[in-house]
């Protein structure tokens, strides 16, 4: 990723986290079970402690894009686990249509081209680091 992706990821993370964890995780399981029903028997938990997970997973990630070669063996044990899980590496495309889609629709007006290519460059560096766990 770039500087400036970065810095777009960051300021735009900086908006969406202002939003209650559990309406964001609501938005984007919902948007992924719609789009991919075949996924929702991979998650065993609440939706509410999914939700929780993923925006304290993401969190971590954006205050971490500068050094995010540090959590590669973070990711990767996270990818193991979804693994285990059952999750295949195809759903990975899956997630990442609907985490762009809910940070699309959390921004409104504040999601513009330049923050979409940053969030598909971050999602993409996640994506690689958990597909290396296949």
């Amino acid at each position: 990723m770039t500087e400036r992706q970065i810095l777009s990821v960051k300021k735009s993370w900086k908006i969406i986290s202002k939003i209650n964890a559990e309406i964001v995780g609501d938005v984007f399981y919902s948007k992924l079970f719609i789009d991919s029903p075949e996924l929702k028997s991979l998650f065993k938990t609440t939706r509410e402690e999914q939700s929780r997970k993923l925006i304290m997973m993401l969190n971590t990630i954006v205050t971490s894009l500068d050094r995010l070669g540090e959590l590669k063996k973070d990711i990767e044990q996270l990818a193991i686990r979804h693994k285990k899980y059952g999750a295949l590496p195809e759903h990975y495309i899956k997630v990442g249509d609907a985490l762009l889609w809910t940070i699309e629709n959390a921004l409104g007006t504040d999601f513009d081209d330049e923050t979409n290519e940053a969030w598909k460059a971050c999602y993409s560096e996640i994506e690689n680091a958990m597909l290396a766990a296949y």
